[in-house]
């Protein structure tokens, strides 16, 4: 393909032109989303003792991690802008900072207000953390996209794991205020000193891509980057998948409730667990594994193929769990595959809108896709009127067609689609003209 480069890349460099070792930036940018990850994951641990304390109402309390969300997803984009134009080190270290003045106002908070206005800071906290190692996994692996950013992802969606249990050992010893106060700055300050080792790339001179990775050499700004069809058809796509997971994943519990399942003990290698507890378990790790699972795969046999197999199959597991459901075993091995088959939209999408639209702005423009992810939880209220009366198996259908469907879309309409855009746009830009929307025609 006449985009693709098949050279061997020259050692990475820091945009000041010193060697630097990418995969050191790689480990960092994952230990920062591990270390923000709390913000997300540790919530729920705390909403319980609040309760208990303040007596505000659990849906008071849980508006507070609606508005942490719907902060972290949207603001993304401008975070992305900063990043792209200062680099990764002041808004990480900017996002350290957030962090942890959200938690320690969570600390001290007394009235509602007070909780709402720490999610709105954390949530911006989250955001640069999460925009900012996200874009710099794309900047540093042009040749390995879908698996720097599926590793980045993967940081976020497990790097609770770690620090769950102390959590949950200091809000029972001490009170959820302490816990809130230590972790807040603990991770505060790890990620302050991690931001200091953060710099951004300068993009080599050639690398060596796939054959079935269909790369631009041109760099869209974000504001050319939304005015195109492509852009949209992969937001469209990123809406149906996220939204179609997240309606089913979001009522595992209710699902397994209603089935009569969710309380029936299961052993596995020696641990016998409710079967609601076990599938969750099982859940995130599928979750976690896929992201660089699927993002290497990308990165080897294309990004719109890698769709059409993991969209269409999350759609059958999703009709295999209304079918076979009812049977402990099939419950939790359709559950897992749900989630495994979901969670690589975080490195799926990330990778193919740098592949589109170029490496200078791919954090503010990945920024601008993330954003797909709050437009589909908007969907997700649509669960309850589906499932009205328990009718479980609406959900299923509606999730299953639209996640099938975005497989057939991304196969037969995207990669075209992009193929031709990519064409169009290098075409246009060694002719000098003008680049990519309007286009200016030489007299």
């Amino acid at each position: 393909m006449a985009s693709t480069i098949n050279e061997v890349p020259p050692a990475p460099l820091a945009a000041g032109g010193k060697p630097t070792n990418r995969w050191l930036q790689l480990i960092f940018g994952i230990i920062c989303m591990a270390l923000v990850a709390n913000l997300q994951y540790a919530w729920t641990l705390f909403v319980s003792p609040m309760e208990a304390k303040h007596h505000w109402g659990l849906p008071a309390i849980q508006l507070s991690f609606s508005i942490f969300i719907l902060v972290e997803t949207w603001l993304v984009p401008i975070e992305g802008w900063l990043v792209d134009k200062f680099g990764p080190r002041p808004v990480i270290a900017l996002g350290g900072v957030l962090a942890a003045v959200g938690w320690v106002m969570d600390s001290y908070a007394t009235t509602l207000p007070e909780l709402y206005a720490a999610a709105v800071i954390a949530g911006i906290g989250a955001g640069c953390v999460y925009g900012t190692c996200v874009g710099n996994a794309l900047k540093w692996f042009p040749d390995k996209r879908g698996l720097a950013a599926g590793l980045t992802a993967a940081g976020f969606g497990a790097g609770a794991a770690v620090t769950v249990i102390p959590i949950a050992n200091m809000i029972k010893a001490s009170g959820y205020e302490q816990a809130f106060l230590y972790f807040g700055l603990f991770q505060g300050i790890s990620i302050c000193i991690l931001a200091m080792f953060m710099v951004r790339p300068k993009p080599p001179a050639g690398v060596r891509i796939a054959p079935r990775i269909v790369m631009t050499k041109v760099d869209y700004t974000t504001s050319q980057m939304i005015r195109t069809p492509v852009f949209w058809l992969i937001y469209i796509l990123f809406v149906a998948v996220a939204a179609g997971g997240l309606m089913a994943t979001a009522q595992i519990g209710p699902i397994a409730k209603d089935y009569g399942l969710d309380k029936l003990p299961i052993s596995l290698l020696g641990i016998t667990l409710p079967l609601l507890t076990m599938t969750l378990s099982i859940d995130s790790l599928a979750n976690g594994f896929t992201r660089p699972l699927c993002g290497f795969i990308s990165d080897r046999i294309g990004r719109e193929n890698t769709m059409f197999f993991v969209f269409i199959g999350e759609g059958l597991s999703m009709l295999g769990l209304m079918k076979l459901g009812h049977d402990p075993i099939a419950f939790i091995t359709f559950s897992a595959l749900i989630f495994l088959f979901w969670g690589e939209i975080f490195s799926i999408f990330p990778a193919i809108c740098a592949d589109t639209f170029g490496t200078k702005y791919a954090a503010g423009n990945a920024g601008t896709l993330y954003t797909a992810k709050g437009t589909a939880s908007l969907l997700v209220p649509l669960t309850s009127v589906l499932a009205v009366k328990g009718n479980w198996d609406r959900v299923f259908i509606f999730a299953a067609v639209i996640s099938i469907a975005a497989g057939l879309a991304a196969k037969f309409i995207l990669q075209p689609m992009r193929k031709r855009t990519i064409e169009q746009s290098e075409e246009m830009a060694a002719n000098n003209f003008k680049m990519p929307v309007a286009v200016k025609r030489p007299a």
